[in-house]
């Protein structure tokens, strides 16, 4: 087998300062079915977590709904302490059970994640965090403003959006700088 980089594919730089490369790992499938529970296979997913750096894979993206808190608390157990990577999380998304998500945009709950993203990664702030969902039963005001005021704290560095429309960036923008935006 021969030597593969993910330096061949260049850098980008999240919010104008954090360099990452470009082919980045995403954690979402390191749980269980439905994206639920543990992995059916713990140490398949250790093992492929232990292989991302080796890569030269220095971002990382997961959401504290995966698994839910699955894929946090196995990159932590793996990875931990994080040299030269960045683990980009989501939060906004509840999970009732197996392939179902739930948006969640009220500030409380939002901060609730962000907190427990913290320690679940072992951090004391997190490099990107992405709004999982705009929940459309909360006003975007308060949803954008919690974010920002996590940000201002020090809780959180960069912000990103997930699934959004152009009117929805704008209106974020005008709260804090968005820093990615995640669309299929």
């Amino acid at each position: 087998m021969g030597t593969f980089s993910a330096h061949a594919s260049g850098q980008f730089l999240i919010g104008g300062d954090l360099a990452v490369t470009r082919l980045g790992f995403g954690a979402m499938r390191i749980t269980g079915e439905g994206i639920w529970g543990e992995p059916a296979d713990p140490d398949e997913a250790k093992r492929t977590l232990k292989r991302v750096p080796e890569l030269g894979i220095d971002f990382i993206d997961t959401a504290d709904s995966y698994g839910p808190e699955v894929s946090e608390r196995l990159i932590r157990e793996v990875l931990y302490p994080y040299k030269g990577l960045v683990i980009a999380t989501k939060g906004g998304l509840t999970r009732p059970g197996p392939g179902q998500w739930v948006p969640n945009g009220k500030p409380s709950y939002l901060r609730q994640q962000v907190e427990s993203s913290l320690k679940r990664l072992g951090v004391e702030r997190i490099d990107l965090w992405q709004l999982h969902r705009i929940d459309p039963n909360v006003p975007q005001a308060e949803q954008f403003d919690v974010v920002a005021a996590m940000q201002r704290e020090g809780l959180i560095r960069h912000v990103g959006l997930s699934q959004v429309s152009v009117a929805e960036i704008q209106a974020a923008q005008k709260v804090f700088k968005v820093a990615t935006v995640q669309n299929l």
